[in-house]
This record gives C-alpha cells, sequence and structure tokens, in this order.
C-alpha cells in the first residue's frame, strides 16, 4: 500500500496499461480483461487487476498531464515492480495525414519540461519508447488491417496552451500529435529499467478542429487497447 494506491503486494501484475481517466480504466478493464477486481480507488483513480488470454494485466488510472502520471508510475514500479507500462489514451493530431481515429504509436515523446526535468538540469533528454514493445505494436496494429502512424510526438505540460508559435513548431519538425504524459513515462522507465511504449487514439485535430464526440470516443479507443495487449504479450 502507498500514498496513492491502495492495493498490497500481489495486487497488481507486471504489466499495467495507464489510461489518463479512471472510468476509461474501469470500461476497459471490463471490456477486455477476465476475472476482474478493483485494486485501487484511493482519491477516485480507479485500478483493476485481471487475466488477458491467460496473462495477468492491470489498468491503472494515471490522471492528466506528467505530474499525475509520475505519482502513479513512481509507485507500480517502486512498491508493486511494474516492469511493463503503456499509456493507451487520446491525443490531438498535428499532421494533416494524422485523421481523427487514428492511431498513434509513440517512437520518441519531446517535451519543454516534466518532473524530470530538476533531475536531468541543463540535459535535453530524448525519451523513446521500448523497442521490443513499439516493434509488436506496429505488428499487432498491421495484422488488425490498421496503419498506425509511428514517430515522434509532443508532450505538453499545459492543456490551454497559448503558444501557437510552438505548435507550428512542432508541426514544422514531424511532430505527429499532441497529448501530457510520455515524456515522463518513457524518462521514468528508462530511469528504472523498464519497458514502456504509448499507443495513443486520434480524438481532435488542431489544424481541422474535427473532434470525436464523447459518444464514439470508447469504440473508437478499442484497437488502441488491443493493440497494447498484444504488444505486452508478444
Amino acid at each position: 500500500m502507498t500514498v496513492h494506491i491502495g492495493a498490497e503486494k500481489g495486487d497488481y501484475a507486471e504489466t499495467v496499461l495507464l489510461p489518463g481517466d479512471p472510468y476509461r480504466a474501469k470500461w476497459a478493464a471490463e471490456t477486455f480483461l477476465q476475472d476482474v477486481r478493483q485494486v485501487n480507488d484511493v482519491r477516485g483513480m480507479l485500478g483493476f487487476t485481471g487475466t488477458w488470454k491467460g496473462n495477468p494485466v492491470s489498468i491503472q488510472g494515471s490522471g492528466m498531464g506528467m505530474p499525475s502520471l509520475s505519482i502513479y508510475v513512481n509507485e507500480l514500479i517502486r512498491d508493486f515492480d511494474a516492469k511493463t507500462l503503456i499509456r493507451i489514451g487520446s491525443c490531438g493530431g498535428m499532421q494533416p495525414s494524422v485523421k481523427v481515429r487514428d492511431v498513434i504509436i509513440a517512437m520518441t515523446a519531446t517535451t519543454v519540461a516534466s518532473p524530470s526535468s530538476t533531475i536531468l538540469r541543463e540535459v535535453n533528454y530524448a525519451p523513446c519508447a521500448d523497442w521490443s514493445l513499439l516493434r509488436a505494436a506496429v505488428d499487432a496494429a498491421e495484422a488488425r488491417g490498421s496503419k498506425p502512424h509511428v514517430g515522434g510526438i509532443y508532450s505538453s505540460d499545459t492543456f490551454y496552451d497559448e503558444r501557437p508559435d510552438l505548435n507550428e513548431q512542432m508541426v514544422r519538425h514531424g511532430v505527429l500529435g499532441v497529448e501530457m504524459e510520455a515524456a515522463e513515462l518513457y524518462t521514468l522507465a528508462a530511469r528504472h529499467g523498464r519497458r514502456a511504449l504509448a499507443v495513443l487514439t486520434v480524438s481532435d485535430h488542431l489544424q481541422t478542429g474535427e473532434a470525436l464526440p464523447s459518444d464514439q470516443r470508447e469504440r473508437s479507443f478499442g484497437d488502441m487497447v488491443e493493440i497494447a495487449l498484444e504488444a505486452a504479450f508478444t
């Protein structure tokens, strides 16, 4: 049991999927896992453990932004020995070739600042995904008939961003999409010798203004969850 996770050792699997929204964690666990049990509800940040094709899996909400995700990932690694951590979440598309409902598999995650910036100081560290997970996720997506976008994303530390010039530079440099957590996840995984990946569904687009209605988001997010699960156990 930790400050933010009210579970006992053994309640979490070594593989953990991390949606930001705790209710999306509940939906994913009830939809894709068998023998599901809730293992955390501290501060309403729900966590569940079950099995997928006989493999133990946990799904834990991580909240919004890198500071929140950093709390849960640190505790999952330090106190529950999580070894494979995959973010499953939404993102905003940034390139014209990226469409709403598309899947992005993040190879790298650029950021202005993260909770790890105070440790890294003047170093411009380049957070990246675990190669074995990334390759397995691409294979899983293609096996489903999907054509995922693979490349760099931008992890912003602000949701209501008032820096259109910064977004323009992200687009100019080929960044596929923007979200708020992956850069810190990749950095923590590297620090502790764990595997990490972000598999994202494009829910809106910064250039076109198109957005998925809320009632269509869960249906579109199903592919992302299954890709993540296949990647974890390939």
